[in-house]
């Protein structure tokens, strides 16, 4: 055998290697998508909260001009603001969603299937989809309310991008919650206690400047403060990223990277 066989035959092994991954992903979006297609009445319903903050709570403040964001409205700062925190409300919860799969046997089969931990634990990542269908009906609201929005292909393209990575994130450290706590109820209780710190402790509805130092601290390490800042620059015309957009991609990239690592560790223990 030549040199050059063995390295042959690892790229051909990890070409199947990706082509599993790749088939088995695949698979794994097409049941997402099938679950949003047969109830879209969900989305419906979770676009309710939202809307409320952008035609009440953004109003009223907008009209009081009590909190200083520079060039832009308060209602055009908080548009991305609110997406963001549908992004988070919707993925945080993904966890239970597992739990219920687990107590109907239905992990034990994604177990056993063919396919790899690494897809099943990216799919709460899948579950982003429902982020951006929830993304185009903020949007469309936020155009009727008169949000300055950008409008070229390539902001509506990285918006769209960051919406799915958002939800691909916090969908992803819902999951790893669910394998962590392994009951819906004390996931219920997990799950409410951390939404209102994370969307609070950000610069969703209030610049990062207003906050104490210690809460501007906390907002540096969350996850939402970097989504906000990406869809605030890509959404909003005059709207700029407090870090800059490089690198609140790359921390929402990093964290879901990470959080997929772990995930895919700790898949097999739920079913214990």
């Amino acid at each position: 055998m030549t040199p050059s066989a063995p390295v042959a035959t690892r790229a051909g092994w990890a070409e199947t290697r990706a082509a599993a991954f790749v088939r088995h992903s695949s698979a794994i979006v097409q049941v997402e998508l099938t679950k949003i297609i047969r109830d879209p009445t969900e989305l419906f319903t979770r676009a309710i909260q939202p809307a409320l903050w952008l035609l009440v709570f953004g109003q009223v403040f907008t009209r009081t001009r009590a909190i200083p964001t520079g060039a832009i409205s308060y209602l055009d700062f908080m548009a991305p603001g609110v997406l963001a925190q549908s992004v988070l409300f919707s993925a945080i919860f993904y966890g239970i969603a597992v739990i219920w799969e687990r107590d109907l046997g239905i992990v034990h089969k994604l177990l056993v299937s063919p396919a790899s931990a690494g897809p099943l634990a990216c799919e709460p990542a899948h579950a982003g989809l429902r982020a951006l269908s929830q993304a185009v009906i903020i949007i469309l609201l936020a155009l009727l309310l008169g949000v300055r929005l950008r409008h070229d292909v390539w902001s509506l393209l990285g918006v769209a991008l960051a919406v799915v990575l958002g939800g691909a994130l916090f969908s992803t450290f819902s999951f790893v919650i669910a394998c962590i706590v392994k009951t819906r109820e004390r996931f219920m209780g997990i799950g409410q206690v951390l939404t209102m710190p994370l969307f609070f402790a950000s610069n969703a509805i209030y610049p990062l400047t207003l906050m104490p130092g210690w809460l501007r601290a906390i907002a540096s390490y969350n996850p939402l403060t970097y989504l906000v800042n990406a869809l605030r620059a890509l959404m909003i015309e005059g709207g700029e990223s407090t870090v800059g957009l490089g690198v609140d991609v790359l921390v929402l990239a990093s964290v879901f990277v990470a959080l997929v690592i772990i995930g895919a560790r700790r898949y097999e223990s739920i079913v214990r």
